[in-house]
This record gives structure tokens, sequence and C-alpha cells, in this order.
């Protein structure tokens, strides 16, 4: 995966505080031991390590053909942020530092205008970025998503999204990514959550996701800005630490740089 601009992302910064606040949506509540609800259907985590799977029953309103034509597949939204590190990279800045325009996000991720604007249509025709009507430079805002599977367990909040984004101009955390994927890459996010808690060490990090000590090292320290800013700014941070949210040993996050920092320690 590659960069967007010569900045190293420790990573996202800005003026204006988030307003949006909407819902996770969550996946499957059930548990180990509990009775699946009647309306829906289990199925065993695959031999591969697939995911878990649970199927709730839709009704036909829901299944009728122009009905889901009209509506946005999540899949694919989501997919367009996981797959597209730079693409996640303006939607976290527009998501945590609404509302902005395109010239601030010019500025702040040092991008050239026309990619800037590229990229600020593709999330708004996926529905992920609205922009205003009226005014000029017209204001960019950006709902948080969440999505949460108990079962699996499989969370994407804006601050996994943060750390996908980190691998379009962080060579480490791309490499890191490519070779051992996204699952490895949240597992990762997660324990360097519970290593700046002090529960953990980095080496035991890298034994429980299974990498080695010196690339956890590399990466924890990378996702160090990315926790700070997602405490900060993130609706959704203690669903991946409830536990351990508040007692991150995290830098402090700048109020109003015009470039995103690189050398937060």
């Amino acid at each position: 995966m590659t960069g967007d601009g010569p900045q190293g992302d420790d990573d996202i910064r800005g003026d204006d505080d988030p307003r949006a606040d909407s819902s996770p949506q969550s996946g499957s509540d059930s548990r180990a031991g509990e009775e699946p609800h009647s309306d829906s259907h289990e199925r065993p985590a695959a031999a591969d390590g697939g995911l878990d799977t649970h199927v709730a029953e839709l009704d036909a309103a829901r299944l009728d053909p122009a009905a889901m034509a009209a509506a946005p597949s999540g899949l694919d939204t989501l997919s367009t942020l996981l797959d597209r590190p730079s693409l996640a990279r303006v939607y976290v800045y527009i998501c945590y530092w609404e509302p902005t325009t395109v010239p601030e996000v010019v500025d702040a991720l040092d991008l050239s205008e026309s990619t800037a604007y590229e990229y600020v249509d593709r999330l708004v025709d996926h529905g992920l970025v609205t922009r205003a009507d009226t005014g000029r430079p017209r204001e960019l805002r950006a709902d948080p998503v969440a999505v949460v599977d108990p079962a699996s367990p499989v969370v994407v909040t804006p601050t996994v999204l943060h750390a996908v984004a980190l691998a379009a101009t962080d060579e480490e955390l791309a490499r890191f990514d490519d070779s051992h994927g996204l699952g490895t890459l949240v597992a990762t996010l997660r324990g360097a959550g519970l290593h700046y808690a002090g529960e953990t060490t980095r080496r035991s990090v890298a034994r429980d996701v299974g990498v080695r000590p010196t690339e956890a090292m590399l990466v924890i320290e990378a996702l160090a800005p990315v926790l700070a800013v997602g405490r900060d700014r993130d609706p959704y941070f203690e669903v991946l630490f409830p536990d351990v949210a508040t007692a991150m040993d995290l830098p402090d996050v700048n109020d109003r740089p015009t470039v995103p920092a690189t050398d937060t320690p």
C-alpha cells in the first residue's frame, strides 16, 4: 500500500470538535452457553478460522429488490475504507475534525487539491461524508462508523480505521498490514492499548498475536498517537477498550496543528 504524502501520519489532527454521534451497527449478541434466538440460525466457526455466522431472518419488505438496490451496501462501504488506507485517512480526518473543508484536508494531510476532491467525492458517493449544499468552501461532515459483532469478535470503529489509514503513510505499518492482515492489525491495536495501560508487555503482545517482537515493538509505537486521538475523538473508543480506555499513558493530542505531527513520542 502506498501513501499520499511525505509525512508519517502520527496521525489525524485538526481544529474543530466532532458533532456527529451515530449508533453502532451491532452484530449478534448471543454468547457461548446461551440458547440462540428462535428467529435466527447459528453456524459454527469454519474450520479454517472463518467467522462465526449469525443469520437473522428478514421480512419480505426488507428483501424487496427495489428496497435492496436503493439501500447502500454496508459491506461495500466498509470494504471501501478497509481496502483503501489513503481513503480511510481522509474519512477519519473529516470524522474527527468536522466541520471541515477540502482546503483544510489538503493542508492537514498534505494532499494535492485534485486528490483531495477525488477522495471526498468518493466518500460522499458512498454515503460516508456529507457536503453542504451552500457556502464556499462547502463544509464536510462525517458520522463515526461502528460495526461490532461480539460473537466473532469483529470490531471496526474510527480508531480501527485510523490504524488502517496510518498504513497510507507509515511503511512499517503498511508492511505489517500486508504481511499479517487486518485481523492481526486490530488485535495488535488492542494489545497496544493494554500495553499503554500497563497491563502487558510488547513481547507478550507479539506472542499473543503471532508476530515477531521487533514487529510488535515498531507497530505498538506507531499506534500510540492513534490511541491518543481516538480516546479524545472516537465516541466508540471504549468498544475496543472497555477495561483500559482511561488507564492508557498516551502522548498529548495536539489541538490545532496545520499538518499531522510526525514527531510525537
